[in-house]
């Protein structure tokens, strides 16, 4: 008998990434419950979380310390407008996080989630230089396979693919340079004897238009809903020194790649660089509540700091900003870290990960494997040898998705792209089943 809570789902409910035509034959799993690394349904089935909730999830689901923060903030302040007044949550996340972070970000805007944190990076960027006589610098640079997020202006600055095509014509006019993928490489070179020639067209595009460059996007070592791209730290460094001396701002989106996932609290600490702009979201308050954060420097801060009559104020807020609730998940979720040494405790898991994902390299019609802390990534090819990929229209990915469900797994590839971006607290015993599995999947569906 058909659940009569997915009847109202399909009569009443638009599901994001979603074909809802879908829905008619493989309509929403209804979840009840959820538990560490797993998700119980209605129909007593239940699926290991191998993608973290959409890369949100940290520490697991039904946490105690951080459902016992929530509940106790819940007793005193739910809510509160942050113009003008100001919460202790607030306060403490702010001084938490200058604390864990590069040394030069002093200052923290709040935000509602990832998109924004990079939307008020952009408009931070741009009117930092109006404010300081150079509003020629009004352009921003992406990379051709980045991802920033949903709102116009980070879709502006993300590459163009299946995600946002379709509101090309809204964006603003961006700059665009070829991204470090190494498994196809932009260059024509290999990994293992190039000299980051990929950074080139970048070098050369601000030696040509850094007057007009306001800033520079981009996601450290992971470039995650391109395609779970994955590249080395040399590379980053690299686009940090450029930005420098060519007196563009640096924006890092650690939206994704923030808090462990990719086995330092920030990825960007791997090429031991000074942003001038941390977005953050998703694990911050490991997918409790929603929450977005920009962290800055004082220079920046300071180009804003003026006599009201002088209009340099920034003006940009979120009806939930730092809202108080939140902001406890917040708090409770990097003390998890602290007190679990939760980024000691999950090194041998990432060695495991690296290995496990290895094994399946040599499998037939699997082109690449690459891995960075806990987010794995395994790209299916037709042809090894040509990294021929799928077509869209064979959607590999939806077979896997299907016959992951039946062996309790959710996998939620990226086209061609099977990936992993596990919780920290997964145990020994729950990866290796979830490798084997996986690997049974991959077996099965490619057969």
């Amino acid at each position: 008998m058909a659940d009569p809570w997915l009847g109202k789902d399909r009569s009443y409910i638009w599901h994001p990434y979603t074909q809802m035509k879908d829905c008619r034959t493989m309509p929403p799993i209804l979840i009840e419950k959820a538990q560490g690394l797993k998700l119980y349904a209605s129909d007593g089935s239940f699926y290991y979380d191998t993608i973290a909730s959409w890369w949100c999830n940290v520490h697991g689901h039904n946490h105690p310390v951080i459902k016992k923060a929530i509940k106790k903030q819940l007793d005193s302040l739910e809510q509160v407008l942050f113009a003008g007044f100001t919460h202790k949550p607030a306060i403490q996340l702010a001084e938490k996080l200058v604390r864990i972070t590069p040394k030069n970000l002093t200052k923290i805007f709040f935000s509602d989630n990832g998109s924004t944190a990079v939307e008020v990076a952009l408009k931070m960027s741009f009117q930092y230089w109006r404010n300081t006589g150079a509003a020629k610098k009004r352009l921003f640079v992406g990379l051709d396979r980045g991802y920033h997020g949903d709102t116009i202006g980070a879709m502006s600055v993300s590459g163009i693919g299946l995600f946002n095509e379709a509101f090309a014509p809204l964006f603003f006019p961006t700059l665009k340079v070829p991204s470090p993928y190494c498994y196809r490489c932009p260059m024509g070179k290999d990994r293992s004897s190039c000299r980051l020639d990929c950074v080139r067209p970048l070098e050369t595009l601000l030696r040509e238009r850094g007057k007009e460059i306001a800033a520079l996007i981009i996601e450290p070592l992971v470039m995650a809903a391109g395609g779970m791209i994955i590249y080395p730290p040399e590379y980053l460094a690299k686009v940090r020194e450029l930005t420098g001396k060519f007196n563009v701002h640096c924006i890092v989106d650690e939206v994704a790649t923030g808090f462990g996932r990719t086995g330092t609290m920030f990825a960007c600490e791997q090429a031991d660089i000074q942003p001038d702009f941390m977005c953050l979201s998703k694990g911050i308050t490991s997918g409790y509540l929603p929450l977005g954060v920009t962290l800055t420097t004082k220079r920046v801060f300071e180009a804003f700091y003026a006599d009201y009559n002088l209009k340099k104020t920034f003006y940009h807020g979120h009806t939930y900003t730092a809202n108080p609730l939140a902001c406890a998940a917040a708090n409770a979720c990097l003390d998890i870290f602290q007190e679990q040494a939760t980024l000691k405790a999950v090194k041998p898991l990432i060695t495991m990960l690296r290995a496990g994902i290895e094994d399946m390299r040599s499998l037939d019609y699997v082109g690449d494997v690459r891995s960075a802390g806990m987010i794995g990534a395994i790209e299916l090819v037709k042809d090894k040898r040509k990294k021929t990929p799928f077509s869209f229209k064979e959607r590999i990915g939806l077979a896997v998705y299907k016959n992951g469900l039946k062996k309790n797994l959710l996998l939620r590839p990226l086209g061609n792209i099977v990936y992993f971006f596990l919780p920290l607290g997964v145990t020994r015993d729950e990866l290796a089943l979830i490798l084997e599995r996986s690997r049974e999947v991959l077996c099965e569906t490619l057969a």
